[in-house]
């Protein structure tokens, strides 16, 4: 998907542009479902946990027939074009040297984490760059700071680095890659 193209069966398949993909991931160990291996994982740009609802917006889900009709409500804001553009003006967005290398500098300690034995891919830092130019142009800003890597260093990186028995938590298996990465990021120096 992202070479902008699928293949099944030996054949190979150009997707339209723009195009996305949205996947949903059942809890672990549920019958029926198989974590996807780390090479197919690495090619999702970020894994955002959603919880559940707070108890009044449950209320509202329920007051809203459960979500019945509510599709056909739905109106486009943007056409294909609009998006297409707006992902072009994120690729202008500068990034200075200093912050590359930051980003770079998070990178490779994953690969180093004794906790890690498995560490971000170069798909996985390229990923990184991409989404903090995207949050510095939905802040309205032509320029990234340090405060967009930082916040997105769990969510672009959680799902493509494998925590190893080294690390001792009592949290979920789940949760240990978002802490490891945090600990990550707060001991690589931010620049000035």
């Amino acid at each position: 998907m992202n070479e902008g193209q699928v293949t099944v069966d030996a054949h190979s398949y150009p997707l339209p542009q723009p195009f996305l993909v949205i996947a949903t991931q059942n809890p672990i160990e549920h019958h029926g479902t198989y974590p996807l291996p780390e090479s197919q994982l690495d090619r999702f740009l970020m894994r955002v946990r959603m919880g559940y609802p707070e108890g009044n917006a449950e209320r509202e889900i329920l007051r809203d027939e459960a979500g019945t009709a509510q599709l056909e409500k739905l109106r486009p804001v943007l056409n294909a074009s609009d998006v297409l553009e707006i992902q072009q003006a994120v690729t202008r967005v500068h990034v200075d040297d200093s912050l590359i290398t930051y980003a770079l500098a998070i990178v490779a300690k994953t690969r180093e984490s004794e906790y890690l034995s498995l560490g971000v891919s170069p798909r996985g830092s390229q990923m990184f760059y991409r989404a903090a130019q995207a949050m510095a142009f939905i802040d309205g800003r032509d320029y990234c700071t340090p405060e967009d890597f930082k916040p997105l260093a769990v969510p672009v990186f959680a799902h493509r680095v494998v925590v190893n028995a080294l690390y001792s938590s009592t949290l979920r298996k789940s949760e240990q890659s978002d802490q490891v990465l945090r600990e990550i990021v707060e001991s690589v120096p931010v620049p000035v």
